[in-house]
């Protein structure tokens, strides 16, 4: 894989130009797109003619962007037939901002139908058999290959932190709003968040911290112990047993490092707010793909349309009783973290599942979605058959350094663990 911080490093000393990434870059797309699929489209010509004259903290580096994601110079088709000759005005505000801070846009990366649940082509780059997760499946995919430094995906549910997990890399799910989703295909306005992708913690920090302007750096930072509460949540039986020993031996071996492990009782409005998740997305995606139902439901997928006519038969009052659970839950939060810095829960229920026709399940990213919570996706455990078992790592609202911090002193920690 390829750091985006060494990288950087590079082209700030000399020792390498933004040219000479693009060109590796390409190499690696050469070589591996065939098998794995990341890509929607790819302008490889243009990102290295803008990376020659870039100027910025991303030093003309190439970044992903997924295809729900409008470009004014790349298609963008949401995962669908209905959409295969969307040529946007204008650049999504989030892609502004790659652009503003010195990064250039390699291509657009796969995303399921309209970031739902109906998969793309994209392989899972340690073992092609395996899906890469989704609905980010591209971008995830892009930055485990080597073929990108950094990449954009979006989460409703678990569409950043779950593909990091199958794939072996960092995903951040940044406290929500933090990132703009001005310009991407709307699913559900109260749950859609952007996300970004990094080879490890350090490089998906120096991302964000790229884009924002925020203190959200890691690398070359004195990183200390966290007090780490462990979190089993009400469906912590749906995680499988090698998941549950991933997050047992990430807990083991930080309390040997010196992180202060403590178990976490969440409160019973935590299992309303999650059995709320579904109730807000179904009746938001109702109305904010109600064009497409109406207009194009035969290019549907099944899938899609049932959820969408599902969502339809959602009362508003239901629909209202379900923002008033989330809203117990974020009141609720701060008892959690009462004692501890961050939560540690499993990133998905295992590892990738085999085959591409599932994406694999999200249920354990949908409440710290609803909660607006920053999240991280901690790669260095794997299964025997090299498959990642991510970790995940939860801070309160508004801390995406703490979270930031912590995940990547855990990172460090896993470095060499023996296989699960």
């Amino acid at each position: 894989m390829l750091s985006a911080v060494a990288l950087a490093r590079e082209i700030e000393t000399g020792a390498a130009t933004a040219a000479d990434i693009i060109d590796r870059c390409k190499a690696a797309i050469d070589d591996q797109e065939s098998l794995i699929g990341a890509f929607e489209t790819l302008d490889l010509d243009a990102a290295r003619f803008n990376a020659e004259k870039a100027e910025g903290p991303l030093f003309g580096l190439p970044v992903g962007v997924k295809d729900i994601i409008d470009t004014a110079d790349l298609p963008t088709r949401s995962g669908s037939p209905i959409y295969l000759q969307n040529q946007p005005a204008t650049d999504a505000a989030i892609v502004s901002l790659v652009k503003r801070a010195g990064g250039v846009v390699a291509g657009k990366t796969v995303t399921t139908e309209f970031a739902f649940f109906q998969p793309g082509k994209t392989r899972n780059p340690r073992v092609p058999g395996h899906t890469p997760g989704g609905s980010s499946s591209g971008s995830a995919a892009a930055v485990a290959a080597g073929m990108l430094p950094l990449a954009i995906g979006t989460q409703t549910g678990g569409s950043v932190i779950r593909p990091a997990s199958f794939c072996g890399v960092a995903g951040y799910k940044p406290t929500f709003t933090m990132l703009p989703t001005v310009g991407m295909k709307t699913f559900s306005w109260t749950l859609d968040t952007m996300g970004l992708f990094g080879a490890g913690v350090a490089d998906a920090a120096f991302f964000a911290a790229a884009l924002t302007g925020r203190d959200l750096r890691v690398d070359g930072t004195e990183l200390k112990a966290p007090r780490i509460g462990i979190a089993q949540t009400h469906i912590w039986h749906e995680a499988s047993g090698e998941m549950r020993v991933a997050v047992e031996t990430a807990a083991r071996l930080a309390e040997k490092a010196g992180a202060s492990i403590r178990e976490v009782t969440l409160a019973r409005s935590f299992s309303d707010a999650f059995a709320a998740h579904q109730t807000i997305q179904d009746y938001e995606v109702n109305q904010a793909l109600a064009f497409e139902r109406d207009r194009h439901g035969e290019a549907l997928s099944l899938i899609l349309r049932d959820t969408l006519d599902a969502g339809r038969a959602i009362a508003p009052e239901d629909y209202d009783h379900a923002l008033a659970q989330a809203g117990k839950g974020r009141h609720a939060l701060g008892e959690a973290f009462a004692d501890v810095d961050v939560l540690l829960t499993p990133s998905a229920p295992g590892a990738a599942p085999e085959g591409l026709a599932s994406t694999g399940s999200s249920i354990f990213n949908r409440l710290w979605t609803l909660m607006g919570t920053p999240t991280v996706n901690v790669p260095g455990l794997a299964n025997g058959r090299g498959l990642p078992l991510g970790v995940q790592i939860v801070a309160p609202r508004g801390k995406d350094r703490r979270a930031l911090e912590a995940a990547a002193w855990l990172e460090g920690v896993l470095a060499g663990a023996p296989a699960i």
